[in-house]
């Protein structure tokens, strides 16, 4: 079972491969989505990365929250289902 997991507080100019290869530091990432402003298509400074199974997001979340990245500090916790 996949598991997804929000990102937070990205430098605004982190790319989604940025993201890939950061977090197959822990595991097999499936897909990585940086949300984007429609109007302006520029970084929101939030993501979603969808790992391949409940134990790598749980590694990834452990090894990755509160890390830096890009020289930001940034947040990891599984996303919230919003079909609730």
């Amino acid at each position: 079972m996949k598991s997804k997991l929000y990102v937070g507080n990205l430098s605004f100019n982190t790319e989604d491969i940025d993201l890939e290869k950061f977090f197959s530091e822990s595991g097999t990432v499936v897909s990585v989505n940086i949300m984007k402003d429609e109007k302006t298509g520029k970084n929101k400074g939030v993501g979603f990365v969808e790992m391949k199974n409940q134990q790598e997001a749980a590694d990834a979340i452990e090894k990755f929250d509160g890390a830096n990245f890009r020289g930001r500090t940034i947040k990891v916790n599984l996303a919230k289902d919003k079909s609730k």
